[in-house]
């Protein structure tokens, strides 16, 4: 396995590259999911990502990845699939900003899935920016969602984004794990190849073909899907997870962002005031220093 980066800064900056470019994606993917529905919209874009991260990955004439190598990309994926087609259900039903804010928990958990999975100590510095990001999740849905009535159809969409948030804290533990063991470009094939079996089980009673007007939105998700994956798996080879997770939290500056522009969703005082909290817990955990948390154990 490959050490970690004697500092986390450059990590940290390219997972939130790869948050950036993730976010780019569920403009494409909302739009989708909506057409096509939230199954459909996951399993045309991994099918599609399998044949272009394959085409690159293949090309390479790469080994056959050992039995354990293969066996945590295939359970991954399994978390992957889930977490996909929770979220885009739910992101179909709710505004971008209001979606990303309550998947906000999964950072949180990553925290303590961290201690839990990879045996990492969890520094003091790390909790208070996550709890403080945390805060700045609370004043924005409680400027956004307060005193709303929802429909039926919007809570369990709610509630869909929270168990997407489970599956999502768990994923970021097996990509902690997975990017030690392989290369960022064999992640990313199998990743996607598996997310389409495992998904190609429902096609005889959910799949539908979408028509030649969804190939561009459908091709460009896959590819930015693609990138956010090389770009997050060198992220989580060099740093830990417990440092890496707070990066999510820029997720809802681009959602916020996007949102506004892409389909007309306002910005509100409360989501300023809680962007402003996420982003100081964020370069609070960039700052991290070896002196002022402790590292995860060697034996890890």
């Amino acid at each position: 396995m490959r050490p970690d980066s004697p500092s986390p800064v450059v990590p940290f900056l390219i997972a939130c590259a790869g948050i950036a470019t993730f976010s780019t994606m569920d403009v494409l993917m909302k739009q989708l999911s909506i057409d096509l529905g939230s199954y459909n919209a996951v399993l045309w874009r991994t099918g599609t990502g399998t044949i272009l991260s394959g085409i690159v990955y293949l090309a390479t004439r790469p080994a056959l990845p050992d039995r354990a190598t293969m066996r945590i990309h295939a359970w991954r994926a399994l978390f992957v699939a889930g977490m996909a087609i929770t979220f885009f259900w739910a992101l179909a039903r709710l505004p971008m900003a209001e979606a990303i804010a309550l998947a906000f928990v999964a950072p949180l958990m990553t925290l303590y899935m961290a201690a839990i999975f990879l045996g990492e100590t969890i520094g003091p510095r790390s909790i208070a920016a996550s709890l403080l990001g945390l805060l700045g999740v609370i004043v924005i849905v409680a400027g956004k969602l307060g005193g709303n009535d929802y429909a039926p159809e919007a809570l369990w969409a709610v509630g869909a984004v929270f168990l997407s948030a489970v599956f999502y804290a768990y994923n970021l533990i097996l990509a902690r794990r997975q990017a030690k063991m392989a290369e960022p470009m064999e992640i990313a094939f199998y990743q996607n190849f598996f997310v389409t079996l495992f998904l190609a089980f429902g096609a005889p009673w959910f799949a539908v073909f979408p028509g030649l007007d969804h190939a561009p939105a459908i091709t460009g998700a896959a590819v930015l899907a693609t990138l956010s994956l090389l770009l997050l798996s060198w992220a989580y080879a060099r740093a830990e997870a417990q440092i890496l997770a707070t990066t999510e939290y820029t997720g809802f500056l681009w959602a916020m962002l996007f949102g506004w522009v892409f389909y007309n969703e306002p910005v509100t005082w409360p989501t300023i005031a809680g962007a402003v909290l996420i982003v100081a817990a964020c370069l609070i955990v960039a700052r991290k220093t070896p002196h002022g948390d402790p590292v995860e154990p060697a034996a890890a």
